[in-house]
Order: structure tokens, then C-alpha cells, then sequence
């Protein structure tokens, strides 16, 4: 039986915001956190959570009682600058000793968002008990923390869930994911859309499905990795035909415009 009282990192992030909304309309007691109130006052489920407006990365939290209380961890900061050396040497650390603090007051489960990334370069269809080999910064300081909670899991009585991310859209996405980007060319009547080949085959899942199977994920009684996926691969040149379809739009994709990213593998999607 899940607890019903959770604390919510990133609770207006992107993820965060529909974890939450779910949370709320399943009878939960939320914890949100977040380092905007503003932002937060926003959202439709403010005046049914109890808002905490901190950042981890300076302050530890505070609550009256951790008895009978879980943790799902989306909060992550130097997003998406994957390559950034701050991922490991300011965000492991401070995320690190964020979760075990909590640890150490009572909290009795952690659920943590990982990211597909940790992978590295391989394509095809991936498992989530597939061995990790991270090739970006932000990868490895992910990786390092679920084997560090890992180690801290040999001394410390809590339940661990390690959920990893594959690639999402939705309303409050990145304004520079390409389905942002190219909703805006469209709203602009750009003539085209500057991006690559779009031979790349990606797993990608509705914002609102990625909420709903990672409360799942904390419902359900087994610990260890999970995918948050679709299982199936589409072409990011097909993503976008399907977009300017959607939208009635006669912008034209001009491919090959940008050069193929280096730091991630042209064909993977995942397997639950």
C-alpha cells in the first residue's frame, strides 16, 4: 500500500505539475516544492497541496513529521545543457544529500526520476535492466546517484524506485524541445522549419501519460529500474510531418538544416 502523504520535488516543472494534479485528484496529501510560489499559484491544484517554496540545493526541509511519508524526486536543475560539468559537481552532490536527509527523518520511500540517457550510445529497443554506460554529464551524474542511494539502501530501511525518462510533449514543455520550436514557426508562418535529418527514431509519450505511470510506478509493491516509454519508435522526421498535419499547417520541414546530435544514439526507444 503506497503512503498517502508525498512530497513532490520539481512540483511545477514540467513533469512535476501533472504528478501532482494526479496526485491531488487520487486522495493524496501532497507536499509540493518548488522555488516559486508564483508559479506554483498557477496551477489548479495550489489551494489543495501544501506549497513549500524552497531550494534544496540551499536548504534542507523542514516538516513537522516524516512518519508514513514518501518522496518522489523530479527536481533537477542545468536542463538541457546535458553536457554541463555542473551536473556532477553541484547537482549530484546537493541532490545526493537532499534525499538522504530525508531519508534519515522517516521518510519511507523514494521514488526518483532517472533519464534514458543513462543507456549511452545504444540503439534498439532497451530494457530497464539493461547495464548502464552514460556518455553526457547530466547521464552520469544521474547514474552515479542511483548507485549511490544504492549503497545508502545497504544501511538505511527504504523502498527505492528508480524511474527513467524517455522523451515527452505536452502544454509547459521546453520552449526548446522541437515540438515547441515548431509550434512557434507555425504561429510565426514561418515557410520552413530549420531541423535535421529527422532520421532519428525516438520513444515519445504524452506529458500526461508520463504522470500517470509514474504514479503506477509508486503504487505498485516492486522496487528497482523502471522505463517510463511507449515501447514503439517514431522518426523525428515523422513526428513533425504528423505536427504540421495536426495543425493544418503548409509549413515545410527543411531537413538536414542542423547536423545529428552527438550525445545520443540515432535509433533507441525503450521497453517497459
Amino acid at each position: 500500500m503506497a503512503n498517502k502523504n508525498v512530497i513532490v520535488t520539481g512540483a511545477t516543472g514540467f513533469v512535476g505539475r501533472y504528478v501532482v494534479r494526479y496526485l491531488v485528484n487520487s486522495g493524496y496529501y501532497v507536499i509540493a516544492i518548488g522555488r516559486s510560489r508564483k508559479k506554483a499559484e498557477s496551477f489548479d491544484w495550489f489551494e489543495s497541496v501544501k506549497f513549500i517554496c524552497l531550494d534544496y540545493h540551499q536548504q534542507n526541509l523542514v516538516l513537522d513529521s516524516y512518519h508514513k511519508t514518501s518522496l518522489i524526486h523530479l527536481g533537477w536543475d542545468g536542463l538541457p545543457n546535458y553536457k554541463s560539468l555542473f551536473h556532477f559537481e553541484e547537482n549530484l552532490p546537493k541532490n545526493y544529500e537532499f534525499i538522504k536527509d530525508l531519508i534519515s527523518k522517516g521518510v519511507e520511500t523514494a521514488l526518483i526520476v532517472g533519464t534514458c540517457f543513462e543507456y549511452g550510445m545504444i540503439n534498439g529497443e532497451i530494457s530497464s535492466d539493461h547495464p548502464t554506460a552514460p556518455s553526457n554529464s547530466y547521464a552520469f551524474a544521474k547514474d552515479c546517484l542511483r548507485k549511490q542511494l544504492e549503497f545508502l539502501k545497504q544501511q538505511s530501511n527504504f523502498s527505492m524506485k528508480w524511474a527513467r525518462l524517455f522523451y515527452m510533449y505536452g502544454e509547459g514543455q521546453s520552449e526548446k524541445s522541437i515540438l515547441s520550436l515548431l509550434d512557434k514557426a507555425i504561429a510565426d508562418a514561418d515557410e520552413y522549419f530549420n531541423m535535421s535529418g529527422g532520421e532519428q527514431l525516438r520513444d515519445y509519450l504524452p506529458i500526461e501519460k508520463v504522470a500517470q505511470k509514474l504514479i503506477k510506478i509508486y503504487e505498485c509493491d516492486r522496487e528497482g529500474n523502471f522505463n517510463i516509454c511507449s515501447g514503439e519508435p517514431i522518426s523525428i522526421r515523422r513526428l513533425v510531418e504528423s505536427r504540421i498535419k495536426e495543425c493544418g499547417s503548409s509549413i515545410k520541414p527543411n531537413l538536414g538544416f542542423y547536423p545529428y546530435v552527438d550525445y545520443e544514439p540515432m535509433a533507441f526507444w525503450g521497453k517497459e
